[in-house]
């Protein structure tokens, strides 16, 4: 199945039309004409199908044949990454995270964080982009970067964890999770979470866990945190 997306139709929706761009893509690219079926969702977990009535290359038109709705995660997962020196290294990370199943991703800016600036735009259509080749009905939520004491900040549902290399008593992530609770978890920069910032963790309700016994990329755990919470939970 072919998936497209179009962010303002629900389940009331009985026609609707794509934009130019994607207009273009859907006659001349993959040369989609009248009659032909095309299956769209809105990132909220409702998967359309559709008919299409006007194949313009401007504007085509489709109308709604039918309307189902995925269930609900029975949890949710919010990963706070620290951007890594190299862009391609975190656009992999989302990629992947959200062909997994990640629900939240938070960019954060850490003592030791190479990066500071991100391109929210870019990161946005890698993760539509994977949305839609994995055939995921739900679109992960992708916030502003913000620094580490910010987000501490910030009230989380759920199990929280910080994912850290340092030689301190931890439990292992598999050991520490529980059966669809929410999970907020942690993944630091290349030199990873200065002292203070685990001990402000902690201090904020974090739980120090680690995710195996070799020293993993940030992408890396990133991608093996999201499968293991998902993966334990399915």
């Amino acid at each position: 199945m072919q998936l497209f997306y179009n962010p303002d139709i629900d389940e009331t929706t009985e026609s609707f039309s794509f934009d130019k761009e994607e207009s273009r893509h859907i006659i001349k690219v993959l040369r989609k004409k009248d009659s032909d079926i095309l299956y769209v969702t809105n990132g909220l977990g409702f998967l359309f199908e559709t008919e299409i009535t006007l194949a313009s290359d401007n504007k085509c038109i489709v109308n709604v044949r039918s309307v189902t709705k995925s269930p609900e995660p029975k949890f949710k997962l919010h990963l706070a990454v620290a951007p890594t020196k190299m862009n391609d290294r975190f656009e992999w990370f989302l990629e992947k995270a959200t062909e997994i199943g990640i629900q939240e991703i938070t960019p954060v800016i850490c003592d030791r964080s190479e990066r500071k600036v991100i391109n929210l735009e870019r990161f946005e259509k890698i993760i539509l982009s994977a949305m839609k080749q994995s055939n995921e009905m739900f679109l992960p939520k992708l916030n502003d970067a913000v620094s580490f004491k910010e987000f501490i900040k910030q009230k989380n549902q759920g199990l929280q964890f910080i994912a850290h290399c340092e030689e301190t008593d931890k439990k292992s992530l598999k050991e520490a999770l529980k059966p669809n609770e929410n999970v907020t978890l942690l993944i630091g920069p290349e030199g990873d979470f200065s002292e203070k910032e685990i001990a402000l963790a902690i201090e904020n309700n974090y739980q120090p866990v680690t995710l195996g016994n070799t020293r993993l990329r940030t992408e890396t755990a990133a991608v093996v945190a999201c499968h293991s919470v998902v993966f334990f939970n399915e």
